[in-house]
């Protein structure tokens, strides 16, 4: 605790799409050290800028602490500063390898970084998302290792699972109930009421820090499954020539049906989580068949959309090869600007595979970023004087809304809507 005013000193590791807005909150009421390695984004958000629109200027140039101050933040990528907190957020991303196993290397490298900087009485608490038993089983030898601290001796841990949704303006951080969990009782109680203190919308205390792992874990594989099985049903119905939106509205008329739609599923949570939970199944000896089939099945809808695409343009007769054609947004979700494990580019990749010319467009990607993280060029302007032999929405950005497609159509053309945006009599194929 801060020693002049009894209060905590809170570092928050990892400034993304979790780790901002918990700062911001954590900011209003609270000394916060704002670290991320990157420092490009420290630079931008000490000015008051935030590039992935969670939170905007005006509220984020509030709580940036000034000298004079005891509340606010203070962002660095100076590991010094975290040497005057005593209380210590992990938010960095856990994302997946290649060959879809967990990747532990930046949830690693922060907890390093967090362990040199530990004092007795510290708590550290991750937000990551990481399966059942890694916080004690992973981070905690790390942290003693490195601080030369024992653990519910001199520092205690806790688990907070982030429910960050990214580009939703409702269901913020805020009203949003938090899971909270700690290796002893008392430290339980202290995070839990740390947590309570910038939410109202209130918290649950799990009785422990792998039932909160835990719980975090199956939200987004229970979602991941759903979206698999309508997804598979998309399949079936295109096969028997049944319009899966409708077959879905009627259902929906069931009271204890669930609303799930066909889709693609990417981003850093639903597509990656499932794998984490798999890993951990299948080290302790249990294959898991559901979650894995539900992964192969969502890993396959890029490939799917761009082959029926395809089989669309050939019944109309257009010529696959150098057709071109436009596909409308990158992004892995909807009025968002993050392009992490999108699954838009299984789209363009199965499409270049046949030779076409793709042309990217969205508004809200940072197209060098396209660039780096997946070779693939992009516009954030819709050129106006060119047409396309095929056009797919890919993703529902309200900007996609009110185009008139067809003027960029050639005749004849092909225009597929996977995100169900437009009309169904306006297009030719959707999911």
């Amino acid at each position: 605790m801060n020693a002049q005013n009894n209060l905590p000193v809170i570092a928050i590791i990892g400034l993304g799409y979790v780790g901002l807005p918990l700062a911001v909150e954590f900011g209003k009421k609270y000394e916060v050290v704002g670290f991320d390695i990157n420092r490009k984004r420290i630079d931008e958000l000490a000015a008051g800028n935030d590039h992935t629109l969670e939170i905007v200027t005006d509220e984020l140039k509030k709580v940036i602490r000034t000298e004079k101050e005891t509340t606010g933040i203070y962002f660095t990528y100076d590991k010094s500063s975290l040497r005057s907190c005593n209380i210590f957020i992990v938010t960095v991303p856990t994302p997946v390898d290649r060959y879809n196993n967990p990747d532990l290397t930046p949830l690693i490298n922060a907890t390093e970084t967090v362990a040199k900087a530990l004092k007795p009485g510290a708590m550290v608490i991750y937000e990551s998302t990481v399966y059942p038993g890694c916080t004690e089983d992973d981070c905690v030898p790390v942290l003693e290792k490195h601080s030369g601290l024992k653990f519910n001796i001199d520092f205690y841990c806790g688990y907070s699972p982030e429910r960050i949704n990214p580009g939703d303006k409702q269901r913020t951080l805020t009203n949003i109930k938090k899971v909270t969990s700690g290796s002893t009782f008392q430290a339980a109680q202290t995070i839990n009421e740390l947590y309570k203190s910038i939410i109202p919308a209130g918290t649950h205390l799990a009785s422990s820090i792998k039932v909160a792992e835990a719980a975090k874990i199956i939200e987004n594989a229970q979602r991941d499954i759903n979206i698999a099985f309508v997804n598979e049903l998309s399949k079936i119905f295109s096969l028997l020539d049944i319009d899966t939106s409708e077959v879905l509205e009627a259902a929906s008329t069931k009271w204890n049906f669930l609303p799930f739609k066909p889709g693609l599923v990417g981003g850093h949570c639903i597509g990656v989580d499932p794998y984490y939970l798999a890993q951990k199944a299948t080290s302790a000896g249990y294959y898991p068949e559901i979650i894995l089939s539900g992964r192969r099945i969502n890993d396959s809808m890029g490939a799917y959309v761009a082959d029926t695409v395809v089989k669309l343009m050939l019944k109309k007769q257009i010529n696959i090869w150098h057709a071109e054609v436009l596909i409308m947004g990158i992004t892995f979700k909807e009025n968002c600007p993050d392009v992490r494990n999108t699954k838009v580019v299984d789209i363009v990749k199965e499409l270049q595979s046949y030779k076409a010319n793709i042309t990217v467009y969205d508004p809200w990607a940072n197209c060098n970023e396209v660039r780096f993280e997946y070779e693939i060029n992009c516009l954030d302007t819709l050129p106006q004087s060119k047409t396309y032999q095929a056009i797919i929405i890919a993703v529902g950005h309200h900007q996609f809304k009110g185009i008139d497609y067809r003027a960029l159509l050639s005749e004849p053309g092909v225009l597929y809507d996977v995100k169900g945006i437009l009309d169904p009599a306006r297009i030719d194929g959707r999911l």
